[in-house]
């Protein structure tokens, strides 16, 4: 009984010193007035401190979870019957850009499974901008693939993403303004959300946790995200959230991705941190032209096209779509049209690199036998 409390007492010291942490990097990032704060502020504190051996930090996926329904349903307000037929107009975009992101995907990891000694399955499930969680699991599934190689190159893009997308809209490539988290200038209060956020609080919840049982991606986002549109289509619209409730759901997910970049677990940290790196800039590098593109032939923004295709989670391009005003309708489209499609189209391809792959070895390893 004695260590069942020491255990617990150890796991809240930890965990309200990760809340701690978290709110000074906040905190610090809001003062010196960086973008997006309280993700980017939490993030960049954990991930420091998080590197200190003597320190051991945690920070629950619940929470984590929380801030995703928050997001989610905040998002799901947002798609209206006009919005919802201007995603089916961007359609043959959506397969023709997402088809080039897989093709520069292929094409670098060949490049780097070449230089770098990683085997081309690794290397291209690596590569892939898919969600981590899913990507993950069906690297566990598949056997020859280095799973911890895979999760930190992930993580490493994720992190690169979440930093790097909002200081280049913030720069003059993009210009972006300041912004209003209401695109009517009308600050949503904490009054204006009772007694209806009590209804759409329960549907979210309970969409969440189906979206996880049928297996649906990100479902404690995109749960939340498709029962509120649905229910917004159907005349029912949830109230908007006021900025300081987004801000806690920011700093709820940034504490959580501050905390899984683990480069102890790897053998070679250093080279194999260089080529995440390498990877997460092609990435970045070739999703901001293809957004350059998609802008030529749609009326969006420059922001609204870049944030639609960067290889970061659906979850939080949606979050940075909402705090530089973008449409969020239109990113959130375009990242869950490319996630379908990665895991619809990309396992049976990279289970038939893998069967070439071991094939390829197996006649290798007969020669030399031969021999």
């Amino acid at each position: 009984m004695k260590k069942w409390d020491l255990n617990n007492a150890s796991k809240t010291i930890q965990f309200s010193a990760a809340l701690l942490t978290a709110f000074i990097g906040g905190s610090l990032f809001s003062l010196v007035g960086l973008p997006i704060p309280w993700l980017l502020g939490p993030m960049a504190a954990l991930l420091i401190a998080s590197r200190f051996k003597n320190v051991k930090l945690i920070w629950p996926v619940s929470m984590r979870n929380t801030g995703l329904i928050i997001v989610g349903y905040s998002i799901g307000i947002s798609f209206t019957k006009s919005s919802l037929s201007d995603m089916i107009s961007h359609l043959p975009s959506m397969l023709i850009l997402t088809t080039l992101i897989v093709l520069v995907c292929v094409g670098s990891a060949f490049v780097m499974s070449k230089y770098s000694g990683i085997d081309y399955p690794t290397s291209l499930t690596s590569s892939i901008p898919g969600g981590l969680s899913q990507i993950v699991v069906f690297a566990e599934e598949m056997k020859g693939i280095d799973i911890t190689t895979v999760t930190f190159f992930h993580v490493t893009r994720v992190i690169m993403v979440v930093f790097l997308v909002p200081l280049l809209i913030f720069s003059p490539i993009f210009a972006a303004k300041s912004t209003n988290h209401s695109s009517d200038n009308v600050i949503p209060e904490w009054s204006g959300l009772f007694p209806l956020i009590f209804l759409f609080a329960l549907i979210c919840f309970l969409a969440a946790k189906i979206g996880k049982i049928i297996k649906l991606p990100a479902p404690y986002f995109l749960g939340p995200v498709i029962a509120v549109a649905a229910i917004g289509l159907f005349g029912l619209q949830g109230p908007p959230l006021p900025p300081s409730l987004l801000d806690i759901s920011q700093f709820m997910v940034g504490g959580y991705i501050g905390l899984l970049l683990k480069p102890e677990q790897l053998d070679n940290k250093r080279k194999t941190l260089l080529l995440a790196l390498m990877n997460g800039l092609i990435l970045i590098c070739a999703t901001m032209f293809f957004s350059f593109l998609l802008t030529q032939y749609y009326d969006l923004s420059t922001i609204t096209g870049f944030l639609s295709l960067a290889p970061g989670g659906m979850d939080q391009m949606g979050i940075i779509a909402q705090e530089v005003n973008a449409d969020v309708t239109t990113v959130t489209s375009y990242q869950l049209f490319r996630m379908a499609f990665i895991y619809a189209a990309v396992p049976p391809l990279l289970r038939l690199v893998l069967k070439l792959s071991l094939r390829k070895k197996d006649k290798n390893s007969n020669v030399k036998t031969k021999c």
